[in-house]
């Protein structure tokens, strides 16, 4: 399998802060870690409390916490806590996933590989979107399927205990055996309406696949994970040793740990990724630094100002949701797989951001308390509301 795009980007060396010990060299840093652990508003219960890191992991029931905070375009730093986790550690990034499986859709644009606004059923060989009244008007095209503005049905994926048998892709879009989802179908008009979609995510993923005759794990690999540097991520299922060895078990609402320590989702490019925040956040720069025109070497610059524009009059752009604080240009994107949650979030052209990754089914709130300090602390514009 060969596509022509432009060298690999190999990870460059930034200053980062590695839990409290400043790299030689780096700038000192206005604000210390500390303060980003503490005085954060979380909700437990129904109530708001002010707590620090620990205890609010503690109240949330939440093993592990790992994040990495974007600013002045570089990772100012990244840590890990609880037990056994460290800045190697992976998690789950469940719906993350959507917005690297976007990049690597989009790399393949560029390569013109694919296009955006063809009907994916003149590439699609291994299975072929069910034609019936929704689509007359407008075919299914990737640039629906990526802004989930196609019509396509299927939220979210349960995934699978190990040991389970796994459906592979064809399976999973017939919704047949041994798939624990239904079918993936139109639903409503493409374009007329956005509809979050898991299943989107699926159609474009057989699209990449049966284009590029490669596996999905292997083809994001080449595309996208290696040429952004991110070493410690892989959409594989099947962990390779020393990845398998860092891999951090997922845990409930009730601290209990998820049997099995995790679940399989071969739906790769809607929940399949492992990642680090650290990995997470190297993309984000790279993807920031093509919007504002910086750098080509990644993703042109108009390719990415394509991905953080919202599609057909929808609140998502090109694998993320696209928002506004106080005029500045937000992109926000929530993981949930069971046991594990996930958050993300670029402000483009303030090179701001943060990855936040956690081993619970609570982690969505105690990443969001991280993202609103940091916000506070490093003087980001107002976020309101965020989104998914």
């Amino acid at each position: 399998m060969s596509v022509a795009l432009r060298p690999p980007l190999h990870r460059a060396l930034i200053g980062i802060l590695i839990a409290i010990a400043l790299v030689p060299g780096a700038p000192a840093l206005a604000i210390e870690p500390s303060e980003l652990e503490s005085n954060l508003t979380i909700t437990v219960d129904g109530v708001a409390k002010t707590l620090n890191l620990e205890a609010g992991m503690e109240a949330l029931k939440i093993p592990s916490v790992s994040f990495a905070l974007i600013d002045g375009d570089r990772i100012e730093f990244a840590s890990a806590y609880g037990a056994s986790a460290t800045l190697e550690t992976l998690y789950q990034a469940a719906s993350l996933s959507k917005f690297v499986a976007a990049v690597g859709a989009m790399r393949l644009v560029e390569a013109k590989r694919l296009d955006l606004d063809a009907d994916v059923n003149t590439k699609l060989t291994s299975w072929k979107v069910p034609s019936n009244g929704f689509d007359q008007a407008h075919p299914v095209t990737l640039r629906g399927l990526l802004s989930m503005t196609a019509g396509i049905g299927v939220p979210g994926f349960l995934g699978y205990e190990i040991g389970v048998p796994v459906p592979n892709l064809t399976q999973i879009l017939y919704g047949a055996p041994p798939a624990n989802s239904p079918p993936v179908t139109v639903i409503a008009e493409p374009g007329s309406v956005y509809r979050y979609s898991g299943g989107s995510y699926e159609v474009a993923e057989a699209l990449m696949v049966d284009t590029m005759q490669t596996s999905f794990p292997d083809l994001m690999s080449e595309i996208v994970l290696k040429p952004a540097g991110m070493a410690r991520s892989t959409f594989a299922q099947e962990l390779p040793a020393d990845l398998a060895r860092q891999a951090m078990r997922g845990h409930l609402t009730d601290g209990s740990k998820l049997p099995g320590g995790y679940h399989l989702f071969p739906e790769h490019a809607a929940a399949g990724l492992w990642s680090t925040p650290t990995d997470l956040a190297n993309l984000l720069l790279l993807i920031g630094r093509s919007w504002r025109g910086e750098s080509q070497l990644f993703l042109r610059p108009e390719t990415a100002r394509q991905m953080l524009t919202p599609q057909n009059d929808s609140p998502y752009g090109l694998g993320a949701a696209i928002g506004e604080a106080e005029g500045a240009l937000a992109v926000m994107k929530r993981g949930q797989n069971v046991g594990y949650q996930a958050y993300l979030i670029l402000l483009p052209a303030e090179g701001k951001g943060m990855v936040v990754m956690t081993n619970s089914d609570n982690g969505a709130i105690l990443a969001e308390a991280l993202i609103r300090r940091a916000a506070k602390l490093f003087g980001w514009p107002a976020l309101g509301t965020l989104a998914d």
